[in-house]
């Protein structure tokens, strides 16, 4: 994550943005005058939605980001300036067009269920005075873009002729053009990077019917070629994302517990710009994407993912688990911060753990017990060869780490190279530091950064020192 951190990507979204309305409540009868629920209203409220929910995902992933949309001279337009500058988004490209509607999705969700959704748009084409303010401030801004994602729902903003118009510019200058679409007509997103059609779009734009993988593909090199696309991707829901270069390539997701869809193909266009502005490879990003959808997915509402969010589901897949719980000192902050937030108790420990035996394995067991989350702290080599003499470590220290983390009491190791692990303590600020038991009566490093000290015994018998003097008599 943090080589996205690191390029703090500056993106244009353009297309229908829109207010999301939500009425949230309740339902216990069915009403006397005609059969339909009665929902009884506990909360309401409003987010950006459509090209906003892009905007949104790519704040939630540390994008900067500039808008180009139009919007009716109403309240609703308003009401979405001011979402879009409390995030702090350039609202530069937003045209106000009188005789049209700003789109309103209001939906009645009860008991974490949507009942009913109710729109009130507009849905003409915008008027070629809009287009020609819209394309004259994108070729003002163009070079400061990684990247353009057209976020298309069919509300009049990606006409034919506007469409062509920004692949175009993009292209003469080398910039992505990453396309959410809509209808049955592709031709306008023709020289785009890529399209993210699902099954069904794919299929009515090409008019094949996908009914197995020998069709699928077909649909994904049709697609390929008629419109001269970069990448060729076409997303699979719950099977993930299929992929067709010289083969085809299924990046498969993983599923979990799914509560709303709403959104969700907001959220894969958003993380594979970032993901392919980072230096992704098309495979990398369709892996990265489909992490953030399994994020997204497991919320109710038009919803985001957020990078530290997608390090944390990471963390929770089998695939790569080992190597994932190796961190930094500045990743670890930042988890631990969000893991405070949720009310987990961290759990800190330390030590050179060189021989990995049975003592260490007990030791690290019961300090997991003591809480949620157990950090270990794990000396570099030349730290240890400073602390023990010039013969040790025995192993190096990335086979150290990836031993501790095979561990399933285990949930992060962080190496430091100082001789004691006090600046690695202050990032982390436990609740708990635990240490051997010959501690007793000792002062613990860290323990004014801790809100208290727990000593836990050793395996009598066990210990790296012992193993070692046994390995050199025999």
């Amino acid at each position: 994550m943090d080589k996205i951190r690191n390029k703090k990507l500056h993106i244009a979204v353009i297309g229908d943005l829109m207010i999301d309305h939500y009425i949230w409540g309740s339902c216990d009868r069915i009403s006397p005058e005609a059969p339909v629920q009665v929902v009884g209203v506990n909360k309401q409220s409003t987010v950006l939605g459509g090209a906003g929910n892009v905007v949104n995902n790519l704040i939630s992933l540390e994008s900067r980001v500039d808008i180009y949309t139009v919007l009716g001279e109403d309240q609703n337009a308003t009401n979405a300036i001011k979402l879009l500058e409390d995030i702090d988004v350039n609202c530069c490209g937003v045209i106000l067009e009188n005789n049209r509607k700003t789109t309103q999705k209001s939906r009645v969700i009860a008991s974490n269920q949507q009942i009913i959704r109710l729109d009130d748009e507009s849905r003409q084409a915008i008027t070629d005075i809009s287009i020609n303010k819209l394309i004259l401030q994108l070729q003002k801004n163009i070079l400061s873009y990684d990247a353009i994602l057209l976020s298309d729902y069919n509300k009049g903003v990606l006409t034919p002729s506007f469409t062509k118009q920004i692949i175009a510019i993009a292209k003469s200058h080398n910039i992505l053009v990453l396309v959410d679409p809509k209808g049955n007509d592709y031709l306008k997103y023709k020289g785009a990077t890529l399209l993210t059609p699902n099954k069904k779009e794919a299929s009515l734009a090409t008019n094949i019917d996908i009914s197995n993988t020998q069709t699928l593909e077909k649909v994904g090199f049709e697609l390929k070629n008629r419109l001269d696309l970069t990448y060729s991707i076409i997303t699979l829901s719950e099977e993930g994302i299929a992929i067709f270069d010289k083969d085809t390539t299924i990046v498969p997701t993983v599923a979990r517990e799914v509560y709303d869809v709403t959104g969700a193909g907001d959220t894969v266009l958003a993380s594979l710009g970032v993901a392919l502005c980072s230096g992704f490879s098309i495979e990398s990003s369709c892996e990265f994407a489909n992490k953030a959808a399994a994020v997204v997915v497991a919320k109710v509402g038009s919803a985001t993912a957020t990078l530290s969010e997608i390090e944390e589901y990471e963390h929770s897949l089998n695939k790569g688990q080992i190597e994932s719980k190796i961190k930094d000192f500045a990743q670890i902050q930042r988890i631990t911060s969000r893991l405070k937030q949720q009310g987990r108790k961290i759990i800190f420990t330390n030590g050179c753990f060189d021989i990995l035996h049975r003592g260490h394995a007990s030791y690290l067991q019961k300090a997991k017990e003591l809480g949620d989350i157990l950090i270990v702290g794990l000396n570099s080599d030349a730290s240890i060869t400073r602390l023990k003499g010039e013969s040790r470590p025995i192993n190096i220290l990335e086979d150290r780490a990836f031993l501790l983390s095979a561990l399933e009491s285990v949930d992060f190791v962080v190496p430091f190279s100082q001789d004691t692990p006090y600046n690695l303590i202050q990032h982390i600020y436990p609740h708990i530091l635990v240490k051997g038991a010959d501690y007793k009566g000792k002062e613990v490093v860290g323990s004014d950064l801790a809100d208290e000290v727990r000593l836990i015994e050793f395996v009598d018998g066990k210990s790296t020192s012992a193993t070692i003097a046994k390995m050199q008599k025999a």
